[in-house]
């Protein structure tokens, strides 16, 4: 049953198309929304909506549909529409007039808000957590390789001479502020916006304070209004710090395909990270590489489509926003399973110093030949055109 039943049934196919995936896509919210219903039902006990015994009988029945999902068998039907409709008529069944008191003083609206916030929060720590192993590979391998030349390029040209290490630092440092970054997207994603209703408040005494701290929120969100506006904000947000960090990938992964090639050599990638061609026998492909390549190209894509879908909206819900839940999920998704994926890469990267050693061609010196002609007393204009025409 639907929680906004009036005694009519909708169209088959406008109910179709306005449920679109959801019954599908809240399969990853449900736990999300199992822990705030949890910390709900708290509040209302505070509230003296439920008693002591009710909160015990609905928190066991909250983790039935927990274990049924975790073995998946908890099903969302299209009459459902989403995962909060699936988890309320559960508990009725079960549970009777007991479960049709869970949905007092909340709206779907900060529902969705609050289980996507807890979502995030979540799938943000783990994205962190690996990009932080990552920055520490990164590192790793720029120690090793400290003293290891490398050519420098500017225009895919030989530029100036340079060191493995500083290279891989390079991209340490960029996700190092990836990180920073991350951090302050963090901030803005850990307020609870339960409580706030549909957009224009509870008109029941609740003490929002208790959700807060049992979902482990840093701050209570003030604006019942701004908790609706801020949805595709935030989540906007969450995917550019993603398109930051697979920014730095992007270029990461460009330089090691470019340098792993034959022509080149100046790494090795572990066979086992390669692919192969279903025609060519002797090929050995950075398919891997170039995923994660890609992968930014996705995920800003994905950012355009959450952003842009919540413009020109006015306040409050409006259902529009439905529509954010999908690209937000997959860009998330994306941005973890490349940092999984480079955290491997990395670890089977072999450096070969002798090709290395071999590319680091005189011309690379020539800004050196510059600068000695200069501590002899040379203006630079002049010492420049010196070098340049002893290259010729």
């Amino acid at each position: 049953m639907k929680l906004w039943e009036k005694g009519y049934s909708p169209d088959k196919t406008i109910e179709s198309f306005t449920v679109g995936k959801d019954p599908v896509l809240d399969l990853e919210l449900l736990p999300y929304d199992l822990d705030e219903s949890k910390a709900h039902v708290h509040v209302l006990e505070n509230a003296g909506v439920l008693t002591s015994r009710e909160v015990e009988v609905i928190i066991k029945e909250l983790e039935v549909i927990r274990e049924l999902w975790k073995e998946g068998e908890f099903k969302i039907d299209v009459a459902d529409e989403d995962c909060h409709t699936a988890i309320e008529n559960h508990l009725t069944r079960k549970l009777g007039d007991v479960g049709k008191k869970i949905h007092t003083a909340r709206s779907r609206n900060d529902q969705v808000l609050t289980a996507t916030r807890l979502l995030q929060k979540d799938r943000l720590g783990q994205i962190r957590d690996t990009a932080k192993d990552l920055h520490a590979y990164f590192q790793e391998f720029s120690e090793l390789h400290s003293e290891v030349p490398m050519p420098g390029f500017t225009h895919t040209r030989k530029a100036m001479p340079y060191t493995v290490g500083k290279w891989i630092g390079s991209f340490a440092d960029s996700l190092q502020d990836d990180l920073y970054l991350m951090d302050t997207v963090l901030k803005l994603v850990d307020q609870n916006p339960l409580g706030t209703g549909a957009g224009f408040g509870i008109s029941f005494p609740l003490d929002r304070e208790i959700s807060t701290r049992e979902l482990g929120f840093q701050k209570t969100m003030s604006s019942s209004l701004y908790a609706q506006n801020s949805r595709g904000k935030i989540e906007s947000s969450v995917l550019f710090v993603c398109t930051s960090v697979l920014t730095t990938l992007n270029r990461w992964a460009s330089d090691i395909i470019l340098f792993t090639m034959p022509e080149f050599q100046f790494f090795t990638l572990d066979d086992a990270l390669t692919t192969g061609s279903s025609i060519m026998p002797h090929k050995k492909n950075p398919d891997v590489l170039e995923l994660i390549r890609s992968s930014v190209h996705q995920v800003i894509g994905y950012q355009y489509q959450v952003q842009s879908t919540t413009l020109n909206l006015l306040s409050g819900y409006h259902r529009d926003i439905q529509l954010t839940k999908e690209p937000l999920f997959s860009g998330l998704k994306t941005t973890l399973d490349s940092l999984t994926v480079s955290n491997i890469v990395i670890r089977g990267l072999t450096v070969n110093q002798d090709n290395l050693t071999r590319a680091m061609s005189d011309d690379l010196f020539s800004v050196d030949k510059v600068y000695q002609l200069v501590k002899r007393g040379v203006p630079f204009r002049e010492a420049y055109k010196i070098v340049a025409e002893s290259l010729l």
